[in-house]
């Protein structure tokens, strides 16, 4: 399984001149937990296991379920009745067993832990096996490379379970151990209003556990299980958290589509609101920026047809 080389685009946006993409939707299943996803199948045949089990809104049940079509290994997926219809199909595709609960993503993890322990499965979770943290910090090493070996000085990243910033930033620290970078670059967590209790925690240091509520299903998380590493991540490089509306994301989705030609999901389009915001606050043009688009607007048209309706920013 080979994710594409070049992914990372310089793209226009009023006077900013050094602001790009990391465009992950070209990816085998087209989004950025197949980076994950390729550490955890390796691992499982390493192992000798016949059987993988992850709960998922959906991208990372699609992208394990297509590494596992190809390795020739089982894969049992626990989604809540929320999931998207076209990343269900995706998933069911690649020929997953696939159950649905009536619930939220923390009853599916919950209920795929449980489920992993009696069967003897291997555990993909997030949070729970480190190898999704270790794949997902190669993001930051393309973003690295694609930049001429050189970091960026923020990077905006769409944030649910805190694991891809966890990761984002595992890889920045990584390359500044090896002298490689002199600062790792301030990360910003872009949450949906309706889904921000590590921003929450990040700007209180008090947990408190409340129900999700947002369309962008990949970003929509009661319990983040990275929560710790993620605000850690925060903390360690000045970075802070930028929340947005539904409605702000949708209208970023639609922009995105129409003026840069980039057809993101939800989620992905969050981190895009996350900066277009941060734009209207800060003078800093000539910072090298970098944001990421997680995944293809494919997996959930239903809500890219309620972006069409929204009007411009």
């Amino acid at each position: 399984m080979i994710l594409p080389v070049h992914n990372l685009y310089k793209i226009s946006f009023d006077s900013y001149h050094a602001l790009f993409v990391l465009d992950e939707t070209h990816n085998p299943t087209y989004s950025y937990k197949d980076r994950a996803s390729v550490l955890v199948i390796a691992k499982a045949l390493e192992l000798g296991r016949d059987t993988i089990c992850t709960a998922s809104t959906g991208n990372a049940a699609s992208s394990m379920s297509g590494m596992c079509a190809i390795a020739g290994i089982k894969s049992k997926i626990i989604v809540p009745n929320s999931i998207p219809q076209e990343k269900l199909v995706q998933i069911q595709m690649y020929g997953a067993e696939v159950e649905k609960v009536d619930g939220s993503y923390d009853d599916a993890y919950d209920i795929s832990m449980k489920k992993s322990q009696m069967h003897g499965w291997y555990n993909r979770n997030t949070a729970y096996n480190p190898l999704t943290t270790e794949g997902k910090k190669s993001g930051a090493f393309d973003i690295f490379l694609q930049l001429n070996c050189k970091a960026p000085d923020k990077v905006f990243v769409p944030t649910g379970d805190g694991s891809i910033i966890s990761g984002i930033y595992k890889g920045f620290y990584d390359l500044k151990q090896l002298d490689l970078i002199k600062k790792i670059p301030t990360l910003i967590a872009v949450q949906a209003e309706g889904s921000s209790s590590i921003i929450d925690y990040f700007e209180s240091n008090e947990f408190l556990y409340k129900e999700s509520s947002t369309l962008a299903d990949s970003i929509s998380v009661n319990a983040p299980r990275n929560l710790y590493m993620a605000v850690d991540a925060l903390k360690k490089t000045d970075g802070f958290g930028i929340k947005v509306s539904d409605d702000e994301i949708l209208r970023a989705e639609k922009l995105l589509s129409q003026k840069n030609g980039y057809f993101v999901e939800p989620s992905a389009a969050a981190a895009w609101a996350g900066f277009i915001k941060y734009s209207k606050q800060s003078e800093a043009k000539g910072e090298k920026i970098v944001v990421l688009l997680t995944g293809s607007g494919l997996k959930d048209i239903k809500n890219a047809k309620r972006a069409l309706t929204m009007k411009a920013i």
